[in-house]
């Protein structure tokens, strides 16, 4: 080979190197090497504090999560996020945000949590959120939102939470949380706006689901017995929504921002309220016996040939005709409990289908069941017991003012002769009883004793038994009589008796 063919090869070899180096270096640098504003880890970014007004270019297309919070954006344009494919988690709080796009979030379908809280939105408008139909978190609280389009909120059909709280909303779509489509909802956080009123009627048809996850607390609502009866209503039926900020939920007397009451706390003022109002917020009230049939109403405000009812037990289980062969459904919507238990009282939920319409409506029904005759056997037992109180207080004052004293002690006007027995003879006189009828005669005196038998009666005297308890007879200081007992005593005799 010739040194100019020499040359040439070389040359070639040469530039093919540097060819495929140039080739590999952009490759290295669309996978790997990040933004100088950003941190990368792994799939994470973080763009956080770096005073960004536009997202930088050169992100790795890799990335899942992207952090841009407290920086400058102040809107969103369409396919900014395009780049992203991947994207799951985006945070855009603490930024200068007031409008969004049709086409911000094109090809960013996969997020499921947005961040766009503390910002300067005025509203939601429809078309925000129409490409996320996997969003399951959106935060929008801290903004200055004044009205919330329903359609926006229908897009969401996988959202599970969502926070509008901290804005300066006057009025909420509350009917967009009754469609079908935001079947996962749990948590609807609407407090701490300017919300001065609530339209019960559509309030008290949501779902079971979406009132337990409904915050309205920290709003300036009017006070009035309704609102007190729904919330009170809310808290016995254990909504976290309630039971989770029960003493922030305030409503204003006379309509003075100084007069705001927790009412849920100081319950004295809503005394003249009476729970007449739960009955037509769709909660009633039914009572039965046991033993006996309940027949229990599921009122609603659809009307229409299409409705159907389906009706939830106190175990939260579907009732059928065959539940346990326990109830009986009606085409209008009522249910009967055959034969009431105690078990079956509870709080029965009634859910009214209209598929013309395709709405839904909710109704509870409290119902207690008691023992016929519970009440009146409560009744005669505290009877009785305070009958017999009273009788044993009156025989105890008888017996002890009504009952006559022999406390006083006459002796007798005409003594009998020294050889007479007598009746009111003392246990101590020498001059015993001549016969026997004599000797159990007691004394006019209260003196009662028991002596040993009298052996005989001589000239008058009483001749003793003498045995070892009378060692010295003749001593009449020591002379002592036995009684059945060993115990010559009488709680009636005036003078001791020495043993």
């Amino acid at each position: 080979m010739s040194s100019s063919g020499l040359i040439i090869l070389v040359l070639w070899w040469l530039m093919a190197e540097l060819f495929l180096y140039s080739i590999s270096s952009k490759v290295k640098t669309s996978l790997h090497v990040c933004p100088g504003v950003c941190i990368c880890a792994s799939d994470l970014l973080s763009c956080v504090s770096r005073s960004l007004s536009v997202l930088p270019p050169g992100l790795p297309n890799t990335a899942t999560s992207l952090d841009l919070s407290h920086n400058n954006l102040h809107q969103l344009q369409d396919r900014w996020l395009v780049q992203l494919p991947r994207l799951h988690m985006l945070r855009l709080g603490h930024n200068r945000i007031s409008h969004i796009t049709a086409g911000a979030f094109h090809n960013a379908s996969r997020l499921t949590h947005l961040d766009l809280s503390s910002n300067r939105l005025h509203s939601v408008e429809w078309h925000f959120f129409q490409e996320l139909i996997n969003l399951q978190e959106l935060l929008l609280y801290n903004n200055q939102i004044q009205r919330v389009d329903g359609d926006a909120l229908i897009m969401l059909c996988s959202v599970q939470k969502v926070y509008l709280s901290w804005n300066l909303l006057t009025d909420f779509p509350y009917s967009a949380l009754q469609e079908d489509s935001l079947s996962q909802l749990k948590i609807m956080d609407i407090s701490s706006n300017r919300l001065s009123s609530i339209p019960f009627d559509e309030v008290i048809t949501l779902p079971q689901n979406v009132k337990n996850g409904l915050y309205l607390h920290n709003n300036p609502f009017t006070c009035d017995c309704t609102l007190y009866n729904m919330f009170l209503h809310w808290e016995k039926s254990g909504f976290n929504s309630v039971h989770d900020f029960r003493e922030e939920h305030t409503c204003l007397a006379l309509r003075q921002p100084r007069a705001s009451l927790r009412f849920l706390k100081h319950r004295k003022r809503f005394e003249n309220c009476t729970l007449v109002g739960l009955i037509g917020m769709g909660d009633a009230a039914f009572t039965g016996v046991v033993g006996e049939p309940v027949l229990i109403g599921c009122e609603t405000s659809l009307q229409g040939k299409q409705i159907t009812y389906l009706w939830i037990s106190p175990n939260k289980e579907l009732i059928t005709s065959s539940f346990n062969q326990t109830f009986k459904l009606f085409s209008n919507g009522s249910l009967e409990i055959r034969k009431a238990h105690k078990e079956d009282a509870g709080i029965y939920t009634c859910i009214a289908i209209d598929k013309g319409l395709m709405r839904n409506e909710s109704h509870e029904v409290n119902v207690t069941v008691y023992h016929r005759k519970q009440n009146g056997e409560g009744f005669n037992t505290g009877f009785t017991t305070l009958l017999g109180c009273v009788v044993s207080l009156v025989l105890v004052l008888m017996y002890l003012y009504l009952t006559p004293c022999h406390c006083c002690y006459k002796p007798p006007q005409n003594p009998a002769p020294p050889n007479e027995c007598s009746a009111r003879s003392s246990i101590l006189s020498a001059t015993p009883p001549c016969n026997d009828e004599a000797g159990r005669k007691a004394g006019g005196g209260k003196h009662v004793v028991f002596l040993e038998p009298v052996k005989d009666c001589q000239n008058g005297k009483i001749r003793l038994a003498v045995s070892e308890e009378f060692p010295d007879i003749k001593n009449p200081k020591l002379l002592q009589l036995k009684s059945d007992t060993d115990s010559i005593s009488s709680v009636f005799s005036d003078t001791p008796i020495m043993h």
